[in-house]
This record gives structure tokens, sequence and C-alpha cells, in this order.
């Protein structure tokens, strides 16, 4: 099973929240409207197509208008969405066959299980060129299809009528709803997508909605857009929100000030914020499967050098980052998988606890392995670049981390590079930086879903690394390791300590965690540990 970008990299710690945008002090909170709530993002929507995005924001919009097969519970587990019930599985476990729900999409137009096909067939398509497309490996033929070896027509989905749809895998998969529930997987109209022209999903009048919201008033790289609800959706009855409006923001300290004067109902805190309210009755801390990192570009002669990257990584205080740039419960990582995602099928125990801590902060070692690099390369002195997005936390991040290499490696120069994070993406995926500081948010909770994305060619493998040992392992865990959990689980464990000890692909900086203040008035607001970070579509104002 592969894994995307996708979530891959976005922000630091918050996602989206909720908060009002307008001034005054309504007591009653950000809007005195129960069918309405304002809300803020910390970043843009990069694109509403699901088989090209590759960041949270674009996500997270996305799984409020498009539903798919799967929805996920208030317990982070997959439920019923437009499949109408449980599908039926054949006895090897690799067909299964699901009803679709009679639903419709905004234009009227019936939601038929050729909008499933068309959609995950535009993923693992070459020619879309989807970040997501190794998660198609899971269908019969999916690596092929995606490495141009065979037509999309082989692909293992397929549309036995309108309500009934196929889906063929490649073997066993015992976390297939789980992994369904992921925005690669979501379906798109495939009349409305071509007639398109090749802008679908390039503004709000290019993407077509059959989820609880419609999407309105984004021209494609605004800073505003509304989400309102979709009267042809199944479930209309249920969404009790009529309109959900987003600004972005950048600024911590905005939503702050919509708190203090009662114009915001929930908003999110990082920083000096999240350790200044931290004993406020409203404060709120929720772990995250998000990790924050650093990426190494194996095509530069300085950060292809093995040494150096152990330096970089072994070169900054984690704790001392996560106690005083996030100072939101986020803690210091030392591993890829962090803690809580996953636990051993045979007793019990935690991924992160059992595999241990991998790299830590050491100024000796780091100080050892720069002067191996430094030695290799033929050089004293170094200069690199650090590139990051250009939000508060990010800013704040790679300076600390700049004087932290710049101190704790005597030689080195870092220079910093901020820029917006959809063309951070950009540079990342053309290869054009030598350290990038991203964070990346797993879909379904399985550690495959974390090891698969650094495959050659993986969805996140900005590095561009490739070791044919582990892609040889990583195809290991869902074939011949498929059906014994223990030797799967141990085989992972080695996968993570070859990423992270051994070649040093990146550098693990911190865990994430959600921190903010929530006004008692709104309820039902989903935020999620893992996957997209946010769904209205069970909110409502008390």
């Amino acid at each position: 099973m592969k894994k995307k970008i996708g979530l891959i990299m976005a922000i630091m710690v918050i996602g989206m929240v909720l908060a009002a945008c307008g001034k005054g002090n309504d007591t009653k909170g950000a809007n005195s409207d129960n069918k309405a709530i304002k809300v803020t993002a910390q970043g843009q929507i990069a694109t509403l197509d699901s088989a090209l995005y590759s960041d949270v924001f674009s996500s997270d919009a996305i799984g409020q208008i498009v539903e798919g097969l799967y929805l996920v519970d208030d317990n982070n587990n997959a439920v019923l969405g437009l499949a109408e019930k449980a599908p039926e599985i054949s006895k090897d476990k690799k067909v299964y066959t699901y009803k679709i729900k009679d639903a419709k999409w905004a234009n009227g137009d019936k939601v038929t299980a050729n909008d499933f096909v068309f959609a995950f067939r535009k993923v693992a398509d070459p020619k879309t060129a989807s970040p997501s497309s190794n998660e198609t490996d899971v269908f019969k033929n999916g690596e092929d299809v995606r490495n141009g070896k065979k037509p999309v027509k082989d692909l293992g989905v397929k549309a036995i009528d309108d309500s009934t749809l196929q889906l063929t895998l490649e073997h066993p998969t015992p976390y297939l709803a789980k992994l369904l529930t992921g925005t690669p997987f979501l379906p798109q109209n495939e009349k409305f997508v071509k007639a398109q022209k090749g802008k679908y999903g390039t503004s709000s009048d290019t993407v077509l909605a059959n989820g609880p919201f419609v999407i309105k008033k984004w021209n494609g790289t605004g800073n505003s857009w509304e989400f309102d609800k979709n009267k042809t959706y199944y479930a209309k009855d249920d969404i009790k929100l009529n309109k959900v409006s987003v600004q972005v923001i950048k600024d911590i300290g905005a939503g702050v000030n919509l708190y203090q004067t009662k114009a915001a109902d929930y908003t999110g805190l990082a920083e000096n914020y999240a350790k200044k309210y931290r004993k406020d009755k409203d404060y709120h801390e929720t772990p995250k499967s998000l990790i924050g990192y650093l990426g190494f570009n194996f095509k530069r002669t300085n950060t292809g050098n093995v040494h150096l990257r152990k330096a970089l990584s072994m070169g900054f205080d984690k704790e001392g980052y996560t106690d005083t740039i996030l100072s939101d419960g986020s803690k210091p990582l030392n591993g890829y998988i962090p803690e809580g995602f996953a636990k051993d099928p045979k007793n019990n125990e935690d991924f992160r606890k059992e595999n241990g801590d991998l790299v830590t902060y050491d100024v000796k070692k780091a100080k050892a392995e720069w002067k191996q690099a430094k030695k290799e390369l033929g050089k004293n002195k170094l200069t690199i670049e650090l590139l990051a997005s250009d939000t508060e936390s990010s800013k704040q991040t790679v300076e600390f981390l700049q004087g932290e290499w710049e101190k704790n490696l005597p030689g080195l120069t870092v220079k910093v590079k901020n820029v917006p994070l959809k063309n951070r993406l950009q540079l990342n995926s053309a290869g054009d930086y030598d350290v990038f500081f991203g964070t990346w948010t797993p879909d379904y909770g399985d550690p495959i879903n974390f090891l698969d994305g650094y495959i050659t060619n993986g969805g996140i493998n900005f590095p561009k690394y490739s070791n044919k040992e582990y892609d040889k392992g990583v195809a290991e865990l869902d074939t011949k390791l498929a059906a014994d959990p223990e030797a799967r689980w141990q085989k992972m464990l080695a996968l993570e300590k070859q990423l992270v000890q051994k070649d040093a692909v990146f550098a693990p900086v911190y865990q994430g965690a959600t921190a903010y203040l929530l006004n008692s008035r709104v309820k039902g607001v989903q935020i999620f540990p893992f996957g997209r970070t946010v769904s209205y579509r069970n909110a409502y104002v008390k």
C-alpha cells in the first residue's frame, strides 16, 4: 500500500480553526446566527482536485464538499458514507463489492459507481502525475498502471452497474475501509470534469460537490471562501449549518484577539499563545499523529552526504524547540512513526516505544559527523539553504534551526527561504532546495502509511531517496508478510531504522498536537488526529 504526499506536508499544527472574522463584543459568540459559523485557515487552498492535492488545506476543503464510500466518526473509525451497506467480500479477501446509496451531485446528476472508477483511474494514471498515485497500488495492477506498464483500464476497479462498484485488490488489505476514507479515494463526476477542459478544481465554479457542503466564492488563489449547505446531499437533514465562512490568516494572535473579544468561538493556539492560555478553562490539547520533519535533497552534493545529514539531524535541541517555539502540547520526535499511532499485534506495545529513540539531540555526535562530512566533501565551510513555508510558525522554526546549526556546527552557514506553502511544495517537487522543513499527517492507522512514502518515486519522497532493499521490504509488508502480523510488524520496525538511523533520509523534529480555545456554544466539530484536519459535517451552534 503506497502513500501520498498528501496530507503531507502542510502546516505546523493547527489546520483550520473556527473563528469569527468580524469585530464586536457579541456575548453569544462569533455569530448570533445559529446556522452559520466563521472559520479561519492558516493556509490557502492549492487545488480542489482530489487527484492532485498535496497539502492539508486542500484536503480539508475537498473533504467538506465531496464524500466517498466511508466517513470518519468521532472515534476515528471508518463508517459508511456513500456505501449503502458493508461490502460483500470474496473468500480470498481480494474482491470487495459495494452498493452505492441513492445520492446526487450538486448539479442533480446521480452518483454512480463509475464516478469512483473514473476518479480512481485518474489518480493511478501516470498522465495525471498525481502525488497520491501509489495509493492505488492496493488495487490489482495498481503499481503497473501508475508506472505505465499497463493501461488504466486494467486497474482493479469496475462498475458492475450504476449502483454497484467492485474493487479487486492486489492482496488482502485488512485496513481497506480506513484507507478508503482518504481524499484520493473520493469520487469525481466524469462528464463534469471533462467539461472543465483541464481546469477542474481550480475555482469554486470548476468543482462539483456531492457532500454536505458546496464551495462558493473561491477564485483559485483567494484568501476567502464559503461552504454552503448542499441542498442535494442525501443526508441534508443531518446538516445543521447553512454556512461556514472561511478566511485565511497567518497570525495566531488575530484569532486570539477574536476570542478575547468574544468574537471567536474556537481558535487555534501555538507558540507563546498556547503557553499563555494553558490554564484557561476553555483551553484544550488534542494529540495528533502529525509530524514535523526536515527533508534532505539527495541530488545536491552537500546534502547528498550522509554524514552531513546525520550532523543536521542531531545538531538541534528538539526539547528546546517544542518548549519555546510551539508550547502547545507538541513534543520531540526521535523516530518516524509517532507515539500513540500503532501497537504491536503480539504484545500491544506502542511502535515508538518499542523501536526507541533513533535520532536524538547530541552535539558531540553531531560535531563528529560534521567533521567527517567536511572531510569527504573537501570543504571547511559550507552554505546550505533551508526552505519552509511563510506561516508564522514555520518562520520561527527555521530561525531556530538556523541558530542551532550555526552554533553547534562551526563553519556552517544557513540561508533561510520562506515562501507560500503552494510554492514550497512546487520547489520540493522540482528538487529546488537543500533542506526543507515541513509537516505531514497520515491518512490511516497503519505504519505502512508512513513507510511507503519513501519508496523510489513514493508520494512524499521529495529527497529522491532510492534503495532497492528498502523498496523490497515495503513491498513485502503487503505481500508475503500480509498474513503474518508479527513478522510484518518486525519488518516495519527495521524499515524505520533504515530510513532514520542508517540512511538519514530525513530528520524527525516533533510530534504535533492541536491546542485551542473552545466556546461552549459550538458543538460537533470533528478534529482528526490524522488524515484530514477538520470536518464541519456534524457541527452545530447551541
